[in-house]
């Protein structure tokens, strides 16, 4: 069994994981708390196997937390914060479950979570969370663009340098982002990825399409209107919205 300790303000939300959690059969709650500075000399001496931890809590938030730790606990952010930089991370041994917390989600980081113990025969022992936790708080800095995007197929999780993707475009209710002419799907909408992508660096061509203007080849009229060459191995051509046209003219100082 998995020896949890839960923290958040808010104590209907400990309740409610703590229910989860105890509901799966593979987790005893050891532990709880609403007050940040309790959990932590709480847990200085804990036997626990994880820590299910809010990020955004009074007085002391969950990175500062992870910092003042004097020992290294696998952590799962439970948070309704904003899920780009944590999708990036998860690949790095910290995983995220966003509120509110579904069964689901919650079974999927406790087999995650099992391969990091010691009992796992393919164990590769926590992770440096406190230096983990100071490069997470640096990528949610108020203000701080995008800079990797995570696509999740199945149990594989594959990390994107942001400056390597060519495009960006939706289809299908999906959302897909092109890297080295590979399309992955991202956990993200448009309008989501206009607010968080450099501005400087990318520009919304399309409704379904947000261009990375570092790729842009050339553009030329086309039958229905402008269109982008790219330069990748396939030369891809993207179709101009007949109202952004001037937007990408003056992105690319035409």
């Amino acid at each position: 069994m998995i020896r949890a300790y839960v923290v958040d303000d808010e104590r209907l939300a400990v309740q409610r994981l703590s229910r989860l959690l105890s509901e799966t059969g593979r987790v005893i709650v050891a532990g709880s708390s609403v007050d940040p500075q309790e959990a932590l000399g709480a847990l200085r001496n804990a036997d626990i196997d994880v820590v299910f931890l809010d990020i955004q809590m009074p007085e002391m938030n969950g990175f500062e937390l992870i910092e003042r730790l004097d020992r290294d606990i696998p952590i799962v952010f439970t948070t309704a914060y904003d899920r780009y930089a944590l999708e990036a991370f998860a690949v790095n041994s910290i995983d995220y479950l966003l509120k509110p917390v579904q069964a689901e989600r919650l079974d999927k980081a406790l087999d995650k979570l099992e391969r990091f113990t010691p009992a796992s025969p393919t164990a590769s022992g926590p992770p440096d969370m406190r230096a983990l936790a100071k490069m997470l708080a640096r990528e949610l800095a108020p203000g701080r663009r995008i800079e990797r995007i995570a696509s999740r197929v199945g149990e594989r999780t594959t990390v994107l340098d942001v400056s390597r993707i060519t495009h960006f475009f939706a289809k299908d209710k999906l959302t897909f982002a092109v890297s080295a002419g590979r399309e992955h799907v991202i956990d993200f909408t448009m309008a989501e990825l206009d607010s968080h992508l450099d501005s400087r660096r990318f520009v919304r061509i399309h409704r379904a399409i947000i261009v990375n203007v570092a790729f842009v080849h050339e553009l030329y009229p086309g039958v229905d209107g402008l269109l982008v060459r790219l330069k990748d191995e396939s030369k891809t051509e993207l179709s101009v919205a007949r109202d952004r046209a001037r937007e990408l003219k003056e992105r690319l100082g035409i």
